[in-house]
């Protein structure tokens, strides 16, 4: 068993499954929906981001770049709550956690579709 390959597949599924845990619950409703677990989501996929810059082949290539799309709608996600609170003062409104959640919702896809080509890298895989 390879040490580095179990952490590289540790952090992409705990992204996933941290993205999916701040996912659930009523699109439009705040208190279903918590900052610090959006952060958390935030700092977990990035580390498995670095963790996807030394593959150098055209699976790696694609798990980037899924990463990194997953990167930046976290990172939008968390731009929009900041603005709604500390900006423009109307706070976290229907429409405005539906819309942080809709980003998740899209990170959570590219998540998604990260841990789909682990599997089948992994599948492909021949000893």
């Amino acid at each position: 068993m390879n040490p580095e390959k179990v952490v590289f597949g540790f952090f992409i599924v705990l992204s996933l499954t941290l993205n999916f845990g701040f996912f659930v619950g009523e699109l439009d409703n705040p208190t279903h929906h918590h900052v610090f677990e959006l952060f958390a989501v935030i700092v977990v996929n990035l580390i498995a981001t670095v963790l996807k810059f030394g593959d150098r082949s055209q699976m790696g290539a694609v798990l980037l770049a899924t990463s990194l799309v997953a990167d930046l709608q976290l990172l939008t996600a968390a731009i929009v709550w900041a603005v709604a609170e500390h900006v423009t003062g109307t706070g976290l409104t229907p429409v405005v956690m539906a819309s942080i959640v809709s980003l998740a919702g899209g990170a959570m896809l590219a998540n998604v579709v990260s841990v789909v080509l682990l599997i089948i890298e992994t599948v492909m895989l021949r000893r």
